[in-house]
């Protein structure tokens, strides 16, 4: 018996000659199926560990030679398509999933005079990041049909006698500017800036107007620091003014949201002390029309 219980652990390809009577039911060598292939036997040896040696010894002892090639290749094939569907899975789980593009609504730039350039060319830029354009030329011809007007006449015509201009969007950018552009219009904006007074404008309408100035300030754009102080320097004089030099903000776009900011709770604070208190209510009655022209009071009564 100890004989025997050592002989059923050994594996599949042991010694055919040192094998038991209860081992021999369960265990097929090498040697027994030199009709396989190497990789053939590999393979059966991987599917009894999951369907068990002796249902594998029982298959290689009933089976023809024939049919055990065929469970064989079964099996192999089946490990492939696993394995190629593992894979899959793997990589559909891990990719990133894909960005949508958005088809964002531009405005037609005419070139009329005071129409801001700028602000349109912002326009175009989001709208071709949205809709995820990457190749140069696509974006000058994104560009150009939104063109309306004589800007439009000017960037087909320039396109008619040269096939070749706009080679880059940054060209047809910089193009666009000398031809519709003021001239020194970054110099007036500059100038404007450093002189703007609110005046009898709202909050909204002088934060607005600085952003406009600053934004056409391309070349040589200005510091946070004069920005703010700029900004800061035209406010009306008021609580608004002093809070904003008390609070010294970093940036333009930090002053002006707590300049807005401000100026809300303000309102808030002049609408609640602006409301009226309700009146007392009225006795019904007699005495209570008496009460409510001044004519009777409980208090004279009882004097």
């Amino acid at each position: 018996m100890e004989y025997e219980q050592g002989a059923e652990n050994q594996p599949m390809d042991g010694n055919p000659s040192m094998r038991g009577p209860s081992e021999s039911a369960t265990h097929i060598a090498r040697a027994d199926c030199p009709h396989l292939s190497d990789p053939e036997w590999e393979a059966l040896q991987r599917l009894a560990t999951v369907i068990g040696e002796a249902a594998v010894a029982t298959m290689l002892r009933t089976l023809s030679p024939t049919e055990q090639h065929g469970v064989a290749l079964g099996f192999i094939v089946k490990e492939q398509r696993d394995a190629a569907a593992a894979t899959t899975t793997t990589a559909s789980s891990g990719s990133t999933p894909r960005v949508q593009s958005l088809k964002l609504h531009v405005s037609n730039y005419v070139g009329k005079e005071g129409e801001p350039l700028l602000r349109w060319l912002v326009e175009v830029d989001t709208a071709i990041a949205a809709r995820r354009i990457f190749d140069e030329l696509s974006k000058v011809a994104f560009a150009m049909s939104c063109l309306g007007g004589r800007a439009r006449i000017w960037a087909y015509g320039r396109r008619l006698t040269d096939a070749t201009c706009f080679g880059t969007y940054a060209e047809f950018k910089e193009e666009l500017r000398q031809a519709f552009e003021p001239p020194k219009n970054e110099f007036r904006s500059r100038a404007e800036f450093l002189d703007l007074q609110q005046g009898k404008h709202d909050v909204h309408a002088y934060a607005q107007r600085a952003r406009y100035l600053v934004s056409n300030i391309v070349t040589n754009p200005m510091d946070e620091a004069t920005k703010v102080v700029t900004f800061m320097k035209g406010l009306r004089d008021g609580p608004v003014k002093t809070y904003l030099f008390r609070e010294y903000p970093s940036t333009l776009e930090a002053a002006i949201t707590l300049t807005i900011q401000e100026e809300f709770s303000l309102r808030q604070a002049k609408l609640h002390v602006n409301v009226p208190m309700m009146a007392r209510p009225v006795r019904s009655g007699t005495y209570g029309s008496l009460e409510r022209y001044g004519c009777w009071s409980p208090a004279a009564e009882r004097q």
